[in-house]
């Protein structure tokens, strides 16, 4: 049986499967999102802006890092599920381990408990990037081109609705129960989402790997791996156009963890996140249908450009707020509900248009190996974050969110370039 006779259509059982799989992560990311939950939590255990975009940088970069080695085992081996059981089921364990380091706390000022949440949050954003290589290659295989940006819209719709029960349980907990223990029910709620997941994809199976053209294949081992992706971002136009499109993306998305501490600062307190994380999960259940429509009928380059033009939104609208000042208590409430809301709506249109274009421009029997050397490629920006907490620390949060401004507007004139070589 050949690969394209083992594709699902949107509605055959593997295509459900796969969904069902992404929304129970989404929900259980959104648990534990780091510019919500994991922002208010490390604020609070350190009330330093280092330690808050230290949390957000290592996701992203132990996510990213991993990649070039899992890609490489992966493009040598004939199945890609092992490497995603591996990572899916491991990074459940790690949340579950962070809700039980919460539980066991007696005192959320004691240092250990800071040092011990940050070095197994570092762990679990490791374990996670594993998940990553395999992901993208069995949807690949698994769902033809004019269905993905769908099924990825369904993934965050069903995700969306499970995250504002989680919302609303996240919520509840801040406000009726002790501190530690609400966080440590938080964190064991997206372990078992993540269980669940895990599960859910690994029953939909994985289409025979396509045989790989003679011409692609090296006798070598990982350093003729890494001589192979050089050769691709010196080839590939769009590819190398591509990655640095996400360099500035990840200039834009510096700021994320800090419109809590805008938030904070601003008069909001800890039992608001349950506030601002429903609201922004309410944003990205409200742009599937939109996100997914974009992608599917008008071409995954006008969705990256559509949300190139969304990424300006977030920082104007937190530097609206912060520069009116003398607003009621509600009023605060209310405009950061609203920011966070356009933060879901960026997030949700992120996600489906990076995924999606790098599933585009990667071949069949390579696309192991080009989702890793990209992933890694774009590691560095990553740490921006930590840029980021520079910038606010020496500066202000204002200057932060008009950096982020000028990455964005920098990274709509790459998607234009970028639109040509499509031919668009």
């Amino acid at each position: 049986m050949t690969a394209n006779k083992t594709k699902s259509t949107a509605g055959g059982p593997a295509f459900w499967k796969i969904a069902g799989a992404g929304a129970s992560f989404q929900a259980g990311s959104s648990a534990v999102d780091s510019a919500t939950i994991v922002a208010s939590l490390v604020n609070h255990l350190t009330g330093s802006v280092y330690a808050v975009g230290a949390a957000s940088a290592v996701l992203r970069l132990g996510w990213l890092s991993t990649q070039l080695v899992v890609g490489f085992l992966a493009q040598r081996s004939a199945r890609r599920m092992p490497y995603y059981i591996v990572g899916a089921f491991g990074r459940a364990a790690c949340l579950a381990g962070l809700a039980g380091l919460l539980a066991i706390a007696d005192n959320e000022a004691e240092s250990w408990l800071a040092i011990g949440f940050l070095s197994l949050w570092t762990v679990y954003a490791f374990v996670s990037g594993i998940v990553t290589v395999p992901y993208n290659d069995i949807v690949g295989r698994s769902i033809p081109s004019d269905a993905r940006s769908r099924l990825l819209a369904w993934r965050f719709f069903g995700g969306g609705v499970l995250a504002l029960g989680v919302a609303a349980i996240v919520h509840r907990l801040l406000t009726t129960g002790p501190l530690l223990t609400a966080y440590a029910l938080i964190f064991a709620l997206a372990s078992a989402l993540m269980f669940v997941s895990s599960f859910s994809f690994m029953s939909a199976g994985e289409p025979p790997a396509p045989p790989r053209p003679r011409e692609t294949v090296r006798s070598g081992g990982f350093r003729d791996f890494l001589v192979d992706g050089l050769a691709v971002l010196k080839s590939d136009g769009r590819f190398r156009l591509f990655l640095y499109t996400q360099w500035l993306g990840g200039a834009s998305l510096m700021v994320l963890p800090f419109y809590v501490i805008a938030a904070t600062g601003a008069g909001l307190g800890l039992k608001d996140v349950g506030i601002l994380l429903a609201t922004q999960t309410a944003g990205s259940l409200a742009s599937n249908v939109f996100w997914g429509r974009i992608g599917d009928r008008r071409g995954k380059m006008k969705l990256l450009r559509s949300v190139g033009m969304l990424r300006i939104v977030p920082p104007l609208g937190a530097l609206a707020i912060l520069m009116v000042g003398n607003l009621s208590a509600d009023n605060i409430l209310w405009s950061f509900a609203t920011l966070f809301f356009a933060i879901g709506v960026l997030a949700n249109g992120m996600t489906i248009g990076y995924l999606g274009y790098l599933m585009e421009i990667s071949p069949d029997d390579r696309r192991p190996a080009y989702s890793a050397y990209f992933n890694t490629l774009a590691s560095p920006a990553a740490l921006l974050p930590l840029v980021g907490a520079m910038i606010t620390d020496a500066l202000s949060l204002n200057a932060v969110f008009m950096v982020a401004m000028g990455a964005a507007i920098l990274q709509l004139y790459l998607y234009k370039r970028l639109a040509r070589l499509e031919g668009g």
